[in-house]
């Protein structure tokens, strides 16, 4: 399964955070948020609900399969 559209760097920059700030807030390394930035890791579903919760939206939102 490929992810169609990821819009985690348009609501991390629109929060005005770096990716080094998210990865501290959400408890993963800077190079996951890279990867999931540039399509290239699929974040698992507590990942993805970890960020929802963070942005306040729907996962739907943020990753369209």
């Amino acid at each position: 399964m490929a992810l169609k559209k990821n819009k985690l760097k348009e609501y991390r920059e629109k929060n005005k955070m770096t990716q080094e700030k998210l990865a501290g807030i959400i408890g993963v390394t800077r190079q996951t948020i890279i990867s999931i930035e540039n399509g290239k890791y699929i974040p698992s579903l507590p990942l993805a609900l970890k960020f929802s919760k963070l942005f306040k939206c729907k996962v739907e939102n943020l990753f369209e399969v």
